[in-house]
């Protein structure tokens, strides 16, 4: 979710009531419902969905606020690495990935230069001025400030303008998210707009939509934030899963296919997740099950098990939904089949 971006001039207000206007546009529309001041609701939202995005190197910078420019060097978990370009990006996350309860350790090395959410790029020279931007970016989740990225606009869309007597004073094509940025940051207090809707905008999952009012658009961004809140609590539970999982060692109390619970033919083995996304099932004769396994999430968290070199641990091997999970349960249910559920218990 994500983005925290610095805003200013965060207000509420809505302007009713409007006469009709005499541009050729407006024209086609009539009276316009939709005109708004510079501190409208609509010209918050636009703004916001805007700013530039910098979250595709989170993982390196840990703020969205803004993105290192590159090229540029780090030492990644005691490695050291150098950025030319976003294809580099893997190198670093291999490392961070390479074991999933370690402590990660990412140390930028200054000089470096960063783009911020308005679109600026400025030199930072230490990590007390790095520390700054970080903490910009603090301020701006705390105050509800934060971008939104989950809503995205297809270009161009044409914002017509108004007088404060409701008379059009022209449009304006705007052809990109920076230009948008810039003009909703620089209307006046003397200025009216609109948007010349029907507008279609793309939310994070990927479907689009057809917006054709303010109100639509608000309602679009209230659906894709939760949809956000969602997915970065599921991001939270798979880390608290993680955890669990490698601290301790399971059995299968409960393996449900075709309406037949199986479990006993686990009853023997003991099964060790290690943090190098390995697992082993180990049963009373030392024989030795290997396999891997992944944790994911979405909307809902994910376990990925993939056994081999074994009939009965194969048929465990399934992108498993993650119903429920607590300090010594782990409840599964098949993504493509409901009626199929593993339920590990940890001894």
């Amino acid at each position: 979710m994500k983005k925290l971006k610095t805003i200013t001039g965060i207000a509420l207000m809505t302007l009713f009531g409007f006469a009709s206007c005499q541009s050729e546009v407006d024209n086609e529309q009539g009276q316009n419902p939709n005109t708004n001041a510079a501190n409208s609701t609509t010209a918050n939202n636009l703004k916001r969905t805007s700013m530039y995005d910098g979250s595709s190197d989170d993982f390196l910078d840990g703020t969205s606020c803004s993105s290192i420019i590159l090229p540029a060097s780090a030492r990644v978990n005691g490695t050291q690495v150098t950025l030319f370009s976003q294809v580099n990006y893997q190198q670093v996350i291999s490392i961070l990935g390479q074991y999933n309860n370690d402590q990660d350790s990412v140390v930028l090395q200054f000089p470096l230069k960063v783009k911020l959410s308005n679109y600026t790029e400025v030199n930072v020279s230490n990590q007390t001025e790095y520390n700054a931007i970080i903490n910009a970016c603090s301020s701006a989740q705390s105050s509800g400030q934060n971008a939104i990225s989950s809503v995205k606009i297809s270009f161009p869309i044409t914002i017509l303008t108004y007088n404060l007597s409701v008379q059009q004073t022209g449009s304006v094509v705007i052809t990109s998210e920076q230009q948008l940025y810039t003009y909703m940051t620089n209307i006046s207090s003397t200025e009216l707009f609109s948007v010349n809707y029907p507008m279609s905008v793309t939310t994070s999952d990927g479907s689009k939509t057809t917006i054709s009012s303010d109100a639509e658009l608000q309602a679009t961004i209230v659906a894709s934030l939760k949809t956000e809140a969602t997915k970065d609590e599921a991001a939270q539970n798979s880390k608290k899963l993680e955890t669990i999982m490698v601290n301790g060692k399971f059995k299968v109390e409960s393996f449900v296919s075709s309406g037949v619970n199986s479990a006993t033919n686990y009853k023997d083995f003991t099964i060790d997740f290690a943090n190098d996304w390995s697992v082993k099932a180990v049963n009373n004769l030392n024989s030795t099950v290997n396999g891997t396994y992944a944790v994911s999430s979405q909307i809902e968290v994910f376990l990925k098990l993939n056994f081999t070199s074994n009939a009965s641990f194969s048929l465990l091997n399934n992108d498993w939904k993650v119903t429920s999970f607590n300090a010594t349960t782990i409840s599964l249910q098949s993504s493509t089949n409901a009626a199929a559920t593993l339920v590990l218990k940890q001894i």
